[in-house]
């Protein structure tokens, strides 16, 4: 079938992107769906830091490159072995595809699937196969298992979760990255405990979840770090107990003494090594600093050792929030529901049309929204 999809054929473009125009809505020819495959039409996407982060290089990724990966849709087509799923049917996409078979896989580590992994480096789906092609014929890669900047798209069945039907698009489309990554860094990565002492540096969509994840936790007091006041605002907004511009020069010292000489788990969702180095020095002595921002990965961070052995500390990796989507996504929307994770208050604004995607990264990078929802 014919679809129109958001294309980048080149990394590094100069901003503004609304003149560069890194991404272009093209017509490209999608492949009918394979053995454990469906075809999906895409209702909602969210823009996230992870597909700005592919536009300016800091996450290379191989061209031509369907972009998107956070999203939520309806599947029209079931491929061969299909029967756990029907048209009709409602889901959300996991930009980490699970084959169910392998070590991580079979020890519960869906995240850190190993033939997910490979395949979301070459750009194919968990088969190895490209079902999307250009006016000639040529592969046009998967952006992570996914390509959600489209009209419709063809996944693994591994990259996609089942979801009631009466939840909102636009709302849905945010479980499948920003609540999953956000929340699963402090319930499943860092295991938070009750009572304690919480901050997160970032405040993006993932961030903004972080924090409502450490709320839901039952962190004591929470601390909201950015370098917008804008963003400070909306934090405390929804429970943020105090909010420091990342800007101050005397930051580290003004959150210690907030918290009594520091936070029991810090949380880095900027993407940046200094916001990592800053979240690690405001993390007390036998804490925990857990990191999902992703940053550019040619480079390196600055770190005494001693502190690791001396004060007994923890630094963390988390992708995908840890998550196993298929258990984690439905108590995520449970408990949006019950009104403890109000993540439809992150919306920023709906973008109608491919068009507009250029502009919308702008945004982004500007860092003047949360999270902008993609109408295709």
């Amino acid at each position: 079938m014919q679809i129109k999809a958001a294309v980048l054929h080149q990394v590094g473009l100069p901003r503004p992107y609304r003149d560069s125009r890194p991404l272009r809505v093209e017509t490209l020819t999608l492949d009918p769906p394979g053995p454990g495959e469906l075809l999906v039409r895409i209702r909602a996407a969210g823009l996230c830091h992870s597909d700005l982060s592919v536009i300016n290089g800091d996450r290379p990724r191989a061209v031509p490159l369907a972009l998107g990966h956070e999203a939520a849709g309806e599947v029209v087509e079931c491929g061969p072995g299909m029967e756990d799923f029907q048209p009709g049917d409602h889901v959300v996409m996991v930009f980490a595809p699970s084959c169910g078979q392998c070590l991580p896989c079979a020890e519960g580590r869906p995240a850190l699937c190993e033939p997910g992994a490979v395949a979301n480096g070459k750009g194919t789906l968990l088969s190895g196969a490209h079902r999307l092609h250009d006016g000639k014929g040529h592969d046009v890669h998967h952006h992570v298992g996914v390509s959600a900047f489209a009209e419709y798209a063809v996944l693994s069945r591994g990259s996609v979760v089942k979801i009631d039907k009466d939840l909102p698009w636009e709302q849905a489309a945010l479980f499948g990255c920003a609540v999953l990554t956000g929340v699963g860094a402090v319930v499943n990565t860092a295991q938070l405990k009750p009572g304690t002492k919480a901050a997160v540096i970032g405040l993006g969509g993932v961030g903004l979840n972080s924090l409502l994840g450490a709320l839901v936790g039952g962190a004591e007091r929470v601390v909201a770090i950015d370098l917008l006041d804008s963003k400070l605002d909306l934090a405390r907004q929804l429970g943020a107990t105090d909010a420091f511009n990342a800007g101050d020069p005397d930051i580290v010292e003004k959150v210690k003494e907030a918290t009594g000489g520091g936070v029991d788990y810090a949380f880095e969702m900027a993407g940046s090594v200094p916001a990592l180095e800053l979240a690690y020095k405001i993390t007390r002595r036998g804490g925990t600093t857990v990191t999902a921002g992703l940053a550019n990965p040619a480079k390196a961070m600055s770190l005494f050792p001693v502190t690791l052995v001396a004060e007994e500390r923890t630094l963390k990796g988390s992708y995908v929030g840890s998550c196993v989507p298929k258990r984690d996504i439905p108590r995520y929307i449970d408990l949006f529901r019950r009104g403890r994770l109000p993540v439809d208050r992150l919306l920023s604004e709906r973008i109608e049309g491919l068009e507009g995607l250029n502009e919308a990264f702008d945004r982004l990078a500007d860092g003047a929204t949360v999270r902008q929802i993609l109408i295709p």
